[in-house]
């Protein structure tokens, strides 16, 4: 009996292959650990070039950027040429209202339209998708110019103005972003809902949207922070004030304006000022971003 087994051993197709397998991938582990090995060091250069001049900008504004960073700075408002004391508050306050502004109407359309496209495929979600991946790639300035022919030639500039143009930026964001995390939520779900009766609007509402909600936030915060980084919307509809101004209705600042009309005159003090408002304006955008990913990871763990 046993002879027979060793002899059905020996002579069994399956086992020859994989012994032939076998072989084949030992003589060859030595050549895949080199290419592993330089394919790991070819992905950490292409990083390090990525990463060293990001470090290099983030240093360079610091250093430019703290020595305006006082009191003053933060608590006054934007002073003409010569007078001391100028600061960028009410840039910080029309930054600030046009954001909140721009994500308030924004947010809900856009999640409706993601929410849309993720249970929709047909030639309306299509070109909706279409649209929103056109509008992604539009160069700012167009749609500064869009908001000025629809908002300001009618009623004048204004921080609605500029929340308007803002909100069309971050808008295909925060659609594609909603797509992406509504798709990702398991199917089983929506599926065990229907099962116990619940209506369509009431899964979408208790269990579809707060399922996706780690990614629903990461792309509104990605959102946020690119609209509020862009400045050429900005020129074109809010027209830049140098005082402090609360009434979103009128002409206002906000830091991208300062930083572009400071960084273009020939007196010290504004240049110093344009860096410092700089340097307030990457902190914040960076804080967004890197916040946004932090806090995508901890709704994710307590989802688990």
């Amino acid at each position: 009996m046993s002879t027979t087994l060793s002899i059905d051993t020996a002579t069994d197709p399956i086992l020859e292959r994989r012994k032939r397998i076998q072989a084949m991938a030992s003589a060859s582990l030595v050549r895949r650990k080199v290419y592993s090995k330089i394919a790991i060091a070819v992905c950490w250069a292409f990083l390090a070039v990525a990463i060293v001049p990001l470090v290099a900008v983030i240093a360079y504004v610091m250093i430019k950027g703290l020595p305006a960073w006082n009191l003053d700075f933060f608590t006054h408002s934007t002073t003409p040429e010569g007078i001391p004391g100028g600061g960028v508050w009410n840039a910080i306050v029309g930054t600030v209202e046009i954001g909140a502004i721009a994500t308030a109407v924004t947010v809900p359309i856009g999640l409706l339209c993601g929410l849309f496209l993720a249970e929709s495929d047909g030639r309306i979600a299509n070109g909706i998708r279409f649209t929103a991946d056109v509008m992604t790639g539009m160069p700012s300035i167009t749609i500064g110019i869009f908001g000025y022919i629809a908002i300001v030639r009618n009623f004048g500039n204004s921080g609605l103005a500029g929340a308007f143009a803002v909100g069309f930026i971050m808008l295909p964001v925060i659609m594609r972003a909603g797509e992406t995390a509504i798709r990702g939520v398991p199917q089983t779900l929506s599926e065990a809902a229907l099962a116990l009766g619940a209506r369509r609007a009431t899964i979408a509402r208790k269990v579809t949207v707060p399922a996706a909600m780690p990614g629903i936030i990461t792309g509104v915060l990605l959102a946020v922070a690119r609209g509020l980084g862009e400045t050429a919307p900005l020129l074109l509809t809010i027209f830049g004030n140098q005082y402090l101004q609360w009434n979103p209705t009128k002409a206002m600042n906000a830091l991208p304006l300062v930083i572009y009309n400071n960084s273009s005159q020939p007196y010290a003090d504004l240049i110093q000022v344009a860096w410092g408002a700089a340097l307030l304006l990457m902190v914040v955008v960076l804080a967004l971003s890197i916040g946004s990913r932090i806090l995508a990871v901890v709704l994710q763990r307590e989802r688990r």
